[in-house]
């Protein structure tokens, strides 16, 4: 992954999982030209920062609806109370080892 599609100017219009009459030009996902298509520097760190910020808002508005009694932690699937519990400890963790400023 990815082929893409360039305009006219050489830049990415489009990424696309397989070539197509239009998209025939493979290059690898850490391509740099892919990468800025996609927002990222490099090294992909903007759009990871974006994705824990992301999960980070996820797990904040779960914590909301939990205690607004307005789900429940049964009504999750398994796993995804396993992931949400882990995450909870390791921030509890944190939080007691880190300084206060």
């Amino acid at each position: 992954m990815p082929y893409v599609v360039r305009n006219a100017e050489g830049q990415i219009e489009s990424l696309h999982r397989q070539a197509s009459e239009a998209a025939t030009e493979f290059l690898e996902d850490r391509h740099p030209d892919v990468v800025g298509f996609l927002g990222a520097d490099e090294d992909g760190q903007s759009f990871s920062r974006l994705d824990a910020d992301f999960v980070r808002v996820v797990e904040d508005l779960i914590d909301v609806l939990l205690a607004k009694n307005i789900l429940n932690v049964t009504d999750l699937p398994a796993e995804a109370q396993t992931k949400l519990f882990a995450r909870k400890g390791f921030r509890e963790k944190v939080s007691l080892l880190s300084p206060v400023s």
